[in-house]
């Protein structure tokens, strides 16, 4: 297949993943590997009238895991050996599959009977390692620690509750908030292992320690902040006036041209007010509660989304347990990741912008394409200093400067 065939197939796709020399692309059911070392060798996998839902890679690069229809089965395709292992009973669920940080092993969220339970899988051969039955209504998702030691299991909205569990599949702890209206929407571990943080439908962040598995802080989002701690940086647009050449230390805007809003932060005067958005009860998944969370690489700094505040994202500073900042934008906040080597959060709001702040501020820098690119989503590289920005049919690769020391 050539590079202009790639890119037609490419162009409908709905999911493509690159890891350790190959790249795999997902459309109508079909899976398609490519080796980016051996041009001439591909494979093509079709799963059949089951079906498939979703399909993934393995930690090694190595293994294929297609969801099929249903979620009757995942099944695992190697590309080394061509053998073929079925795991049963998956559960379609928010969050039904993680792997250990190192890839040793992955838990898988199970239905059987009308219950709950999570198998453990060893990642080198897919032997069970354990299977155990979870104390949850309706499991909703899980995910490991990042040192591989603990579990963590929550149950669907209506209870609020998250338990903790060994590699051996011992419970070692639950905690629950409360026990009225919807409960549990996002969990997030800390890369130190040190804290799990838990968002709920309260508009609240939980933060529990390792030690005692009990709440050491709570963060709220209030609709005013008045924190003398916390600076609030709030997006302007403008259009740019010729040749002006304005330049600060917190108001900084590059690439704009005269058919294009220029975007610049400002610092505003405490107390400020939070746009709210009032969310519809006659719907599903009322857009209310914190729905995302995100710790930096040195836990240093958690970000948050409150999605009844959609166009604000808060950063948390975890030594001090206190607000660090608010970056109030023009419109709702689609996507925002860490560096994964800096304190450096990235965000996007759909625009042809791309936004960052780190401790000595904030910069919103116009994507330097044609066409009017906007940027839907992001991913940082995880070791260097760079980021691709994803739009609905185009991406861009993006590199950020380094100093001398880093290089």
């Amino acid at each position: 297949m050539d590079k202009l065939e790639i890119g037609n197939f490419l162009a409908d796709c709905c999911l493509w993943l690159y890891s350790s020399g190959y790249m795999c692309a997902v459309q109508r059911g079909l899976v398609q590997v490519w080796s980016l070392e051996q041009p001439d060798w591909h494979c093509k996998i079709d799963e059949g009238s089951i079906g498939l839902v979703s399909s993934r890679w393995s930690p090694d690069g190595r293994h294929i895991l297609n969801t099929t229809e249903f979620h009757l089965r995942i099944t695992v395709w190697s590309l080394c050996t061509k053998a073929v292992s079925y795991i049963k009973y998956p559960k379609a669920c928010q969050k039904g599959i993680d792997f250990s940080r190192d890839g040793s092993y992955m838990a898988l969220a199970e239905r059987r009977d009308c219950k709950d339970f999570v198998s453990i899988f060893v990642c080198d051969d897919w032997h069970l390692l354990r299977h155990f039955e979870t104390e949850t209504q309706d499991l909703a998702g899980l995910e490991w620690s990042p040192n591989g030691c603990v579990l963590a299991v929550w149950d669907s909205c209506l209870e609020y509750k998250v338990l903790l569990y060994s590699l051996d599949g011992r419970l070692l702890s639950t905690y629950s908030a409360y026990e009225w209206s919807l409960g549990v929407k996002s969990v997030s571990w800390s890369p130190s292992s040190q804290f799990l943080a838990i968002g709920s439908y309260d508009e609240k962040v939980r933060i529990i320690n390792h030690i005692t598995w009990k709440k050491i802080a709570q963060f709220e989002h209030p609709a005013t902040v008045e924190s003398t701690k916390a600076t609030v940086y709030k997006e302007v647009e403008r259009r740019p006036a010729v040749g002006t050449d304005e330049m600060s230390l917190h108001n900084i805007t590059t690439g704009s041209t005269l058919f294009n809003t220029q975007s610049k932060y400002e610092i505003c005067s405490l107390p400020v007010q939070i746009p709210v958005v009032k969310p519809d009860p006659d719907r599903a998944n009322p857009k209310i509660g914190v729905s995302v969370l995100a710790f930096s690489s040195d836990n240093h700094y958690l970000a948050t989304k409150n999605d009844n505040m959609a166009s604000a994202v808060w950063v948390w500073n975890m030594q001090k347990m206190s607000l660090e900042a608010v970056l109030e934008q023009t419109s709702a906040v689609r996507c925002f990741q860490w560096d994964p080597r800096h304190p450096r959060l990235a965000l996007c709001t759909g625009n042809t912008k791309l936004y960052l702040w780190s401790p000595g501020g904030c910069v919103a820098v116009q994507v330097p394409t044609e066409g009017g690119f906007q940027v839907h989503s992001l991913n940082w590289h995880c070791s260097d200093n760079s980021l691709i920005l994803l739009g609905k049919e185009q991406l861009c690769l993006c590199y950020m400067e380094t100093d001398e020391e880093d290089k």
